[in-house]
């Protein structure tokens, strides 16, 4: 089944581009800013993903299962604005999934929104390999680093 048709059934948008950098956003319009600052900074785009304001752990699970369905995928972008969407629900969400998925590229995340710090908090508490970033610049940087190198740090 195409990637995107099993998208649609857990309610994800995905559309799937040439690059090697995974992401998983929430809006549209914050996936296509996600995508423009990757290209920025040199690296380029696997997918649009967007999870929408009602991201479940599931819902996180399934997004990263058909990012890795990608043979090219080098690293995954998490950008995630928690105004609707609480940092900590999506960070618990990373957590379950990643562990879910047994993932081996490289993972950066950059939240801001509600529940900002708790979110961070259950990141750096998971005892994984995410990369924290402070803002979309910072993420975008990191992660085509990370997409280059194939490393987590």
């Amino acid at each position: 089944m195409p990637p995107w048709v099993e998208a649609k059934k857990t309610g994800l948008s995905y559309i799937q581009l040439d690059g090697n950098i995974g992401c998983l956003v929430n809006g549209a319009g914050l996936a296509m800013a996600t995508m423009d600052i990757i290209k920025y900074f040199g690296g380029e785009p696997a997918n649009f993903l967007d999870v929408g304001g009602g991201a479940t752990a599931e819902k996180v699970t399934e997004a990263f299962k058909i990012m890795l369905r990608n043979p090219n995928l080098k690293a995954i972008l998490v950008n995630i604005f928690g105004g609707i969407m609480k940092c900590d629900v999506i960070a618990e969400g990373v957590v379950a999934a990643a562990r879910q998925v047994s993932l081996k590229v490289p993972l950066v995340v950059r939240l801001e929104g509600t529940n900002v710090e708790l979110g961070k908090k259950i990141l750096a508490q998971s005892g994984l390999p995410i990369i924290s970033a402070t803002n979309m610049a910072d993420a975008a940087q990191k992660i085509v680093a990370a997409a280059k190198s194939g490393r987590a740090a």
